[in-house]
C-alpha cells in the first residue's frame, strides 16, 4: 500500500510528493518550469490546452497569446517539470 504526501520546500519551492515503499522512498519533484519570453508551448491535458506563446513573464505571472485568436492572458505560472527519483533523501533537510 502506498501513502502519498507533499509538501513545498520553504527555500527551492520545488512541491515533492512522496510515495512511501518498503524499501525506501520514491521522490516525485516538481519544479517551476523556467519560461522565455518568445518561447512557443502546448499545454496538454488542462483547462488552458492549446498552442501559445508566452509574450512575458511578471513574477510569478505569465502572459499567453493564442496564435489563432490574437487573445491575450495573463495567469499564475502552472507549468512545472517533472523527476522522478529512487532512493531519494525525505524530507530534504533545511
Amino acid at each position: 500500500m502506498l501513502k502519498k504526501k507533499g509538501y513545498r520546500h520553504k527555500k527551492s519551492q520545488e512541491f515533492f510528493l512522496k510515495e512511501e515503499h518498503m524499501s525506501g522512498h520514491k521522490v516525485t519533484i516538481f519544479k517551476p518550469y523556467p519560461f522565455q519570453v518568445g518561447q512557443k508551448i502546448r499545454v496538454e491535458g488542462s483547462a488552458r490546452e492549446g498552442d501559445w506563446e508566452v509574450i512575458g513573464i511578471n513574477g510569478q505571472k505569465f502572459t499567453l497569446r493564442c496564435p489563432v485568436s490574437g487573445k491575450e492572458f495573463t495567469w499564475n505560472m502552472f507549468c512545472y517539470s517533472v523527476e522522478e527519483k529512487d532512493n531519494f533523501p525525505w524530507p530534504m533537510e533545511k
